[in-house]
């Protein structure tokens, strides 16, 4: 593992960088937007539009790279994300923020797009694995550790924007230094969501459902703990739990992913979400009840991600892998634009505890709807299923495919090695 992380170790530092600025400010949206007297279906339509630009982002990435280059898509869209980063606290009026949403989406898809197709190319099939579950705990934990320097500043002023936006600027240095350039990255046309439908029901209909709650979690939990009225550093630690669950049980669920149906572990996993969003939703404002919700709803989120990736790859060929990687992205995002939406509406009418019954329902129509399709099809023998990875939501369609791929020859090595036995 050292001798991987050595050849990738530049790229992961500079990834660790991006994500604690981009992590502050997801986070100071809320915060910032409560102090300017948003609502919260205007914070919601914010948060929104950073899954449009992501989303568009991630179609457009791949025909920039091959115009101009990795290096120089990677340095523009760093120089517009640094500068949009800047923007938000001179430019206070819901409707800008979410132009500057937009944008700053667009970059963060587009530079996913670029790091990921460098990190694809320096690993090799043996080390492809390593590589992918290295670069996706670098995200997660610059995530975790954005909600810790939330607490070193003031969210009133502009320090703390200034910091984030500093932050991505130094994180290209260590990438564009010492990383090799490599060929124009190539990614699948997304499958029509009709076919992935037909091939994955579940996996089209869960993986929807699931951008609506990770956006919900990711984007309007700092408004709720704004709204009820927790300090700056308990809404940073109640957001921070969200990512540390997913840190932590990402494992666990993903041993058990390779070892049973894995349509009974998306209904466990879902139920046990829904769960924790009836334990928030009833905790009356206890601090520790909402930390123990946060840790067991955002803990199931990011798991249940790459479960679905998993079990629709499971009924596709290797052919038809990157092309459904792209669709499920393609589905998440769109879930990701709608879920915020509906969140910051019953915020708005019912009050701010609604975040969780809005959470909790989601994802209770996940696990009904994985229940549903357990009477209408045999489950697929373990032998036949590929290998889980854990993919995070924020991954571009380029890690999605290299995942699946993966996946595919881990699975195929190990019946291979079955056989010889």
């Amino acid at each position: 593992m050292n001798k991987v992380i050595h050849g990738v170790w530049p790229l992961l530092l500079g990834i660790v960088l991006i994500m604690l600025g981009n992590g502050m400010h997801f986070t100071l949206i809320g915060l910032r937007g409560g102090i300017e007297g948003f609502s919260a279906a205007e914070l919601a339509i914010v948060t929104s539009g950073y899954f449009v630009g992501f989303l568009s982002g991630a179609r457009i990435a791949p025909i920039m790279i091959k115009r101009v280059g990795h290096v120089r898509v990677f340095a523009a869209l760093g120089s517009f994300m640094s500068a949009g980063l800047i923007a938000f606290p001179l430019l206070t009026e819901p409707w800008a923020w979410t132009l500057l949403r937009i944008l700053i989406g667009f970059c963060m898809s587009a530079i996913y797009v670029t790091a990921e197709s460098w990190l694809n190319y320096a690993a090799t099939n043996e080390t492809r694995g390593k590589v992918l579950s290295a670069y996706m705990i670098a995200q997660t934990l610059g995530i975790i550790g954005a909600q810790g320097l939330l607490t070193l500043g003031d969210a009133a002023t502009s320090v703390l924007f200034i910091g984030a936006s500093i932050l991505v600027s130094i994180s290209f240095a260590p990438i564009l230094l010492t990383v090799t350039p490599v060929p124009a990255v190539e990614v699948a046309r997304p499958m029509r969501l009709r076919d992935l439908f037909s091939g994955s029901p579940l996996g089209t209909v869960g993986i929807f459902l699931l951008g609506s709650v990770y956006a919900t979690q990711a984007g309007m939990g700092a408004v709720f703990g704004t709204q009820i009225g927790l300090t700056s550093g308990q809404i940073a630690l109640f957001v921070a739990m969200l990512f540390a669950g997913a840190l932590l049980l990402q494992y666990p669920i993903g041993w058990l992913s390779d070892r049973m149906d894995r349509r009974k572990l998306i209904f466990i996993a879902a139920t046990l979400g829904a769960t924790s969003c009836t334990l928030g939703w009833l905790s009356g404002g206890d601090f520790r009840l909402l930390l123990a919700a946060a840790f067991l709803a955002g803990g199931v989120t990011t798991p249940l991600y790459a479960l679905f990736l998993a079990y629709t790859n499971d009924a596709l060929s290797v052919e038809d892998m990157p092309a459904a990687s792209g669709g499920l992205v393609f589905t998440f995002g769109l879930g990701a634009i709608t879920g915020p939406l509906l969140t910051g509406w019953a915020m708005q009418e019912l009050g701010p505890f609604a975040f969780w019954p809005v959470l909790g329902a989601t994802f209770a129509a996940i696990s009904l709807f994985a229940l549903y399709r357990m009477t209408q099809s045999v489950s697929v023998p373990m032998e036949a299923t590929e290998s889980y990875l854990g993919v995070i939501p924020t991954a571009s369609p380029v890690a999605v495919e290299a995942a699946g791929v993966w996946a595919a020859e881990h699975a195929e090595a190990e019946a291979e090695t079955d056989k010889s036995l």
